[in-house]
């Protein structure tokens, strides 16, 4: 089975605003609610995409039960942890005005439900995939990911970690399957600015060296980068298509990645699938489709 985990789910609430003015009262010209957090979106595009995966994590209050009704209308399994105090946060996204938004805190997570968290983790088997995706609440322990990963280290579970930074560092020792930062994020470990395809290579490979198997580099409207475990490079540029919605499409390439190796155990195969699958999210109001990502696909050369 595939587990996905997110530590502080949200609900999205997505507007957009004509002729939008600080200070005076707006109304929206569109909006839409959707269940939220880097692990969720993986869930719902693996559903969209014919594989099952149960969605972990905390939710707390009425909005984190609206998160599990949502995630269960999409058919994704969930097996949240709830939080007595507090409410799951909720995300005010602005379409009208690119990049703005105003992400909520979210409940404080005690120990105890950390913990209890652990104890489902710790009943993963060989054979299982395990997704880590996105940021830590400031009451959990920075080094949550590290301590995931050391206890699952001789089980045979294969996991893909996309997170940043030093959270993504210290998981290199337990050798992650897949690692996916973007181009920024890979800059901004080595203190360098990457900004084409073939600069990212040298990068991605010192990630091999630290421990990554396999190193997935997302570069928006540039494409993206594989550099594998069997020492093959895959590029590719971004597919042509409208840019309708950036949210979700790194979670949305993960999920095309994780599916397209675990259907041909083949990188080229996962490669194309991972990009056309981000893409498709890109080009789409909502998160891709099968529909979607097949049509990507059948547009992509070689």
């Amino acid at each position: 089975m595939i587990y996905t985990v997110t530590f502080n789910p949200s609900l999205d609430y997505i507007v957009s605003v004509d002729n939008f003015t600080l200070g005076m009262t707006n109304r929206t010209a569109s909006e839409q609610m959707l269940p939220g957090g880097k692990g969720i979106n993986v869930s719902i595009v693996l559903q969209n995409l014919g594989f099952e995966s149960v969605a972990l994590g905390f939710m707390a209050g009425f909005v984190g039960e609206e998160i599990r009704r949502r995630m269960e209308e999409t058919g994704c399994a969930t097996d949240f942890i709830t939080v007595e105090e507090g409410i799951s946060r909720i995300n005010v996204k602005l379409k009208s005005i690119d990049g703005t938004e105003i992400n909520g805190q979210g409940p404080v997570i005690p120990p105890q439900k950390v913990e209890e968290l652990l104890a489902k983790i710790d009943k993963l088997v060989e054979g299982d995939v395990l997704v880590l995706a996105g940021s830590i609440p400031a009451s959990m322990p920075s080094d949550m990911y590290h301590d995931i990963l050391k206890r699952l280290e001789h089980k045979g579970v294969m996991s893909v970690v996309d997170a940043t930074k030093d959270l993504l560092l210290r998981v290199l020792p337990y050798r992650p399957f897949f690692i996916k930062p973007n181009n920024h994020e890979l800059g901004e470990i080595f203190g360098v600015t990457l900004t084409e395809r073939e600069d990212v290579v040298p990068y991605a490979r010192k990630l091999q060296e630290m421990g990554a198997r396999n190193v997935l580099v997302s570069m928006a409207g540039k494409g993206a980068v594989l550099v594998a475990e069997d020492g093959s490079v895959h590029s590719r540029p971004a597919p042509k298509g409208k840019l309708v919605n950036a949210v979700g499409a790194g979670d949305s390439m993960v999920a095309g990645f994780l599916a397209g190796w675990l259907e041909s155990r083949d990188y080229e195969t996962a490669f194309k699938m991972g990009i056309s699958t981000g893409s498709a999210s890109a080009f789409s109001e909502l998160l891709a489709t099968k529909e979607d990502v097949d049509r990507v696909l059948a547009t992509l050369e070689g």
